[in-house]
């Protein structure tokens, strides 16, 4: 029985060391979880990923769709290198890529939304060697009209907010600007009316001096 040469065991040693270095090899995978949308208006089904590998040509990504009625799980979309639209099915003409790989960008938009559009759409990415990790879900409901969430207002209530404050600032600016009208005009009218005043005690003296000056 021959030995291991001391070359083959220092790589050995060095591979096991790198393995146990190496991250755990899981793809992240980020959706909005749930999305709503009218019906006949286009959908951005948003799915963003990170990885410990570099982003190449063996990148991957596979869009399925599950009907939130049941049935079998169906083929919306495939990226490898260059998309791949479905040949057949309802999403046939619907659906085209709207990601960037580059920036781990692999959305993709789905066009004239439809009722039976509503289920659950996956969003699976594989970088290897990252090739696990959780499978990206959204959750899109397609609606006759959008409901007022959250969000909508608190941006009506900050809107409205601001337009008070608009209006305070004007009226505020309008006030001081009258009030500083009519404190002119009094100090006007006390101008004129010192001036008057003036001028009738120098005719009353001029008279004075007058009289005076005749006796």
């Amino acid at each position: 029985m021959y030995g291991k040469s001391p070359t083959r065991v220092v790589l050995l040693l060095l591979g096991i060391q790198l393995t146990a270095l190496w991250p755990i090899a899981a793809v992240e995978i980020y959706t909005p979880r749930v999305l709503e949308a009218v019906n006949g208006t286009d959908a951005r089904l948003k799915c963003t990923f990170s990885s410990f590998a570099p982003v190449g040509d063996a990148l991957t990504v596979t869009w399925n769709f599950r009907p939130l009625d049941g049935g079998p799980e169906q083929f919306v979309f495939y990226y490898h290198v260059d998309p791949f639209k479905p040949m057949s099915g309802r999403f046939k003409d619907r659906v085209v890529w709207d990601g960037n790989p580059e920036r781990n960008d692999v959305s993709i938009m789905l066009w004239k939304l439809q009722f039976d559009d509503n289920g659950t759409y996956t969003c699976q990415v594989k970088n290897p060697p990252d090739v696990d990790g959780v499978i990206g879900e959204i959750r899109l409901s397609v609606v006759h009209t959008v409901r007022f969430s959250e969000i909508y207002f608190l941006a009506l209530a900050i809107g409205s907010a601001c337009a008070i404050m608009v209006i305070i600032v004007i009226v505020v600016v309008l006030f001081q600007h009258f009030r500083k009208k009519r404190w002119d005009e009094r100090a006007h009218k006390v101008v004129e009316i010192k001036s008057k005043e003036e001028e009738r005690l120098n005719q009353e003296k001029k008279v004075s001096v007058y009289l005076e000056d005749t006796d």
